[in-house]
């Protein structure tokens, strides 16, 4: 095991085959913007709960949604097509990060991985235009939205919440369609759940995984503040 210094100029990661079983693959360090950037492209993300140092992790295999193959189920088109509620870009960031942190029914005891010093840092990189979100408004109502990293044409999406049934669904497909559009060339899920299937995503080798987005991250980044393309 891997244990990183905070603070240290040494930014660099052990190389991500070193990574355990489950992914983990160094402990320690600091959430600064040169160090979550210095993990993000070489494939690796952190996540630990309140009462843990910080966790990097890039586990084998990858979860990952091609933005081309993003699948919407019926029921959801439906609801799209209602029109019931609007979606905007990079308009509330930390209010997005918020409701992520919010309570959730699988942590009744108010657990989260979406500490204040990871909302801190995040809001960080949205301010210098590596970190985005999607927003769904009902009226003037935040009702749900979704954010993560932008790097090259690969984006990282961390975590995604919802006050109203769909709401973060149709962030996420919105998202997902812009992106698609600018070209993006992937969008990491990090790990495989019923949720993030049913759009499309797939598993995929932690090798192709990062031979993939070796060559995303050299695309130019879009660090301007993000909005739809008009229509």
């Amino acid at each position: 095991m891997v244990i990183l210094k905070a603070g240290g100029r040494d930014l660099r990661f052990p190389p991500v085959e070193q990574a355990s079983s489950d992914g983990l693959l160094a402990v320690g360090g600091d959430l600064h913007p040169e160090r979550l950037l210095e993990a993000y492209r070489h494939g690796i993300f952190p996540w630990y709960n309140n009462d843990q140092p910080i966790l990097w992790w890039s586990p084998h295999p990858r979860t990952v949604l091609f933005p081309d193959k993003l699948h919407i189920p019926r029921s959801l088109q439906r609801t799209i097509r209602r029109r019931l509620v609007t979606v905007t870009l990079d308009t509330c960031f930390r209010a997005v990060m918020e409701g992520c942190a919010g309570p959730r029914p699988q942590y009744p005891d108010g657990r989260t991985w979406i500490t204040p010093d990871m909302t801190e840092a995040y809001t960080r990189l949205h301010e210098l235009g590596y970190a985005h979100s999607a927003e769904t408004w009902m009226g003037d109502e935040l009702v749900g939205g979704v954010y993560g990293v932008a790097l090259g044409g690969a984006f990282f999406a961390e975590s995604m919440f919802t006050r109203v049934d769909d709401a973060s669904k149709v962030a996420l497909v919105s998202l997902v369609r812009q992106l698609h559009a600018w070209g993006f060339r992937l969008i990491d899920c990090q790990q495989s759940s019923p949720h993030v299937i049913r759009f499309g995503a797939e598993d995929i080798p932690r090798r192709e995984f990062i031979a993939r987005l070796s060559e995303a991250v050299r695309l130019p980044d879009r660090r301007e503040q993000w909005a739809f393309d008009a229509t």
